[in-house]
């Protein structure tokens, strides 16, 4: 594999609006098996993919009888060519209806597939796309990087269940954050290095870029993660600590009144305050363990960040023990 090494984020992607980053089979797979029960009976709509290769519809037309799926429905954004990566440049695209095996041979043949031609472009904000929202039970998608907060707020609007591929630094966005806060959405099984087939007219530039053997281009995004409202059992599942406090080992912020937590793994077990923690304490945020008091943002810190002896910190999430507050 000749692979070039550069800085990545979504927020580059996000700046030039490259928003085709195509989620490998095998990451859908990993964070799917843990949602088996939610998907019984239920219609699924993949809203921002290629729906006759995409990933997502492979997986779920390919478990549409093991998941006991009721309909898979799937568009995407100005796309009539079989091609993964469209440049969008049609001003038309279709939508898919799968309704599982008809002919007993466990495979989602083309006779099966059900195409219909959308009057419009397939944007997620389309009136056609929205109609299409209305009927589906669970979203599952890579939603456009740039338009997180839009999407997500639509997919909230419309009260629906979803799991969906993101930044992991939108937990620092004020509606994202405010969702997670209230209990809203939470985060999914996988973070962290997620790698992304992207479209052979992407530039490397300013991104942890290759290209395999076959010329094939990939984004190794470390920053990814997934966004739900679907619940899982991680979610409930009890964050075991064991430092205790002392003022030596746990300074407090100069402008905010709480204590600095370098690592989640760091929490004290006694330390009845307010507690500054890495924005990836959500990966094992239990909401019946901790209670979220705010961001910096939504707590209208000073300077907008924490400071410790004058030195600021990286961004944090402040938290309380909920045992502390009966």
């Amino acid at each position: 594999m000749n692979k070039i090494a550069k800085n990545s984020s979504f927020q580059s992607a996000k700046e030039s609006k490259q928003d085709e980053f195509y989620t490998q089979l095998s990451d859908i797979e990993k964070e799917l098996k843990h949602y088996k029960k939610h998907f019984k009976g239920k219609v699924v709509y993949c809203n921002c993919d290629d729906p006759r290769v995409s990933n997502f519809f492979h997986y779920f037309s390919h478990n549409f009888e093991k998941l006991g799926l009721k309909k898979l429905i799937t568009t995407c954004y100005k796309n009539k060519n079989l091609d993964l990566f469209s440049e969008n440049k049609s001003e038309k695209a279709i939508y898919i209806e799968y309704l599982g095996d008809k002919n007993a041979n466990n495979m989602p043949d083309l006779e099966e597939i059900g195409i219909n031609e959308l009057q419009g472009d397939g944007d997620f904000r389309s009136p056609e796309s929205i109609e299409i929202l209305k009927q589906a039970d669970i979203v599952v998608t890579n939603p456009p990087f740039s338009l997180f907060r839009e999407y997500v707020a639509q997919l909230m609007e419309h009260k629906k269940k979803f799991l969906i591929v993101g930044n992991q630094n939108a937990v620092t966005y004020k509606e994202t954050f405010n969702l997670i806060k209230d209990g809203k959405i939470w985060l999914g099984y996988k973070s962290g290095d997620m790698a992304f087939k992207v479209p052979g007219h992407y530039e490397a530039k300013e991104t942890r870029y290759w290209q395999d053997d076959t010329g094939q281009k990939w984004r190794s995004l470390g920053n990814a993660c997934w966004y739900t409202n679907l619940d899982i059992s991680k979610r409930h599942e009890e964050l075991i600590l064991y430092k205790t406090y002392s003022p030596e080992a746990y300074k407090k912020y100069d402008n905010f009144d709480a204590i600095d937590v370098g690592k989640t793994l760091d929490i004290p077990i006694d330390y009845d305050g307010c507690m500054g923690v890495p924005i990836t304490f959500l990966e094992k945020y239990n909401p019946n363990q901790f209670e979220i008091v705010g961001n910096e943002y939504t707590l209208n810190i000073s300077k907008g960040r924490g400071y410790v002896n004058g030195q600021k910190k990286y961004s944090r999430i402040f938290i309380k023990w909920k045992k502390y507050s009966v």
